[in-house]
């Protein structure tokens, strides 16, 4: 047996953690369901650790189907599922499109089950920063991840969008305003927030939502001054 990990999946996450790998010049084999079944089973001999990189809902019911026979490790990156038997660690970092830095991956903080084996078990040849995690409190920690990444995405796409497409500005003006917000994110987040919502501003608030009566995004705005509303002088 190699004691190199097989990694499973072909989606943004395998792409980048293939490439990662790569850039440390460590081995591994890859397989991924465009490719035959066999072959997944010669190489599921060969390995010591198994990364299943697929949809959250297909973990299980695949190493059920697929790996019930291996003595080796096996390793999920989903930071909501939990199992027994398929160890947690999961990336907190957002992978897009493009390939990142070896710095960049490097940098990146894995958060790994309770019950996981050691991390010299689990990936002995990464450097990263690694965090245990109660498997109680994993649907917590991915909420959050979700609600701070994916969701203030949905929100600089939109400003973006609606600069061009409908008041017909170059989307690029705002990117100074974007580098900013997360620089003072970082410097100081307790007192990051700025504008109508923390100055307690209800004219310019109530005209914000005018504005954006018949948008989807008016119940955004709207549950984000409620939400506030609860929090303050919490945060």
């Amino acid at each position: 047996m190699q004691q190199v990990p097989l990694i499973i999946g072909n989606g943004r996450l395998a792409r980048h953690l293939q490439y990662y790998f790569s850039l440390l010049h460590l081995p591994f084999v890859s397989w991924h369901r465009d490719q035959p079944l066999m072959l997944l089973y010669e190489k599921v001999d060969c390995v010591s650790t198994i990364l299943i990189l697929i949809n959250d809902d297909a973990i299980e019911p695949f190493a059920k189907q697929y790996l019930s026979t291996t003595k080796a490790k096996l390793i999920h990156c989903s930071g909501s599922f939990f199992s027994n038997k398929i160890f947690g660690a999961h990336p907190l970092m957002t992978f897009g499109k493009d390939l990142y830095s070896e710095a960049t991956y490097r940098s990146i903080p894995f958060i790994v089950d309770e019950n996981a084996p050691s991390w010299e078990e689990l990936f002995p040849d990464l450097p990263n920063m690694h965090f245990r995690l109660n498997p109680a409190n994993k649907a917590k920690y991915h909420a959050l991840c979700v609600l701070s990444g994916n969701f203030s995405c949905l929100l600089w796409q939109k400003l973006f969008h609606a600069l061009e497409k409908e008041l017909h500005l170059p989307a690029k003006i705002a990117y100074p305003f974007f580098w900013r917000q997360m620089q003072n994110l970082l410097d100081n987040p307790s007192t990051a927030l700025t504008g109508p919502v923390s100055r307690q501003d209800v004219t310019t608030i109530n005209k914000n939502l005018a504005a954006l009566v018949g948008d989807p995004f008016y119940q955004v705005y709207q549950s984000f001054i409620n939400c506030y509303q609860k929090l303050e002088g919490n945060l």
